[in-house]
């Protein structure tokens, strides 16, 4: 099973936690036992597994891949595009996360969610989420 989900960002670089829409698609699989695959096909964004409870930690993340790209250094790519650091971030994370579904519920640690990482908005991405079911 295959679901797309849209998600408007609206800052230039941002985390939006997708968690409760991730499992919303889970229960309604209504598979009980599997595989949750989280794809971001888009090369100035990532999906990422962390901590959803403070949203510090977002921060954190975003201010210290900031420090390793910054926004404004001195790139080849962006005499064609401007936005090379957000391919250099994006390369950092992920395109994509695999959960595992145990009695329809994602398994994930106490303070962890799902979420998408913008590097290059604001802009609509989409996100495909593919429930394998054992």
């Amino acid at each position: 099973m295959l679901k797309e989900l849209k998600i408007s960002t609206f800052q230039k670089q941002e985390i939006i936690d997708l968690t409760k829409k991730i499992q919303e698609i889970v229960e309604n699989s209504g598979v009980e036992n599997g595989l949750c695959l989280v794809y971001v096909p888009h090369a100035t964004a990532g999906i990422l597994i962390n901590e959803n409870y403070d949203a510090s930690v977002c921060k954190d993340i975003l201010t210290n891949l900031e420090k390793i790209a910054p926004s404004n250094g001195n790139y080849e790519h962006n005499k064609i595009d401007d936005n090379a650091h957000s391919h250099i971030k994006a390369s950092m994370l992920s395109p994509s996360e695999t959960l595992i579904i145990d009695g329809g519920n994602l398994i994930l640690g106490t303070w962890q969610g799902i979420a998408l990482a913008e590097f290059d908005g604001p802009k609509t991405r989409k996100i495909l989420i593919k429930i394998i079911k054992n």
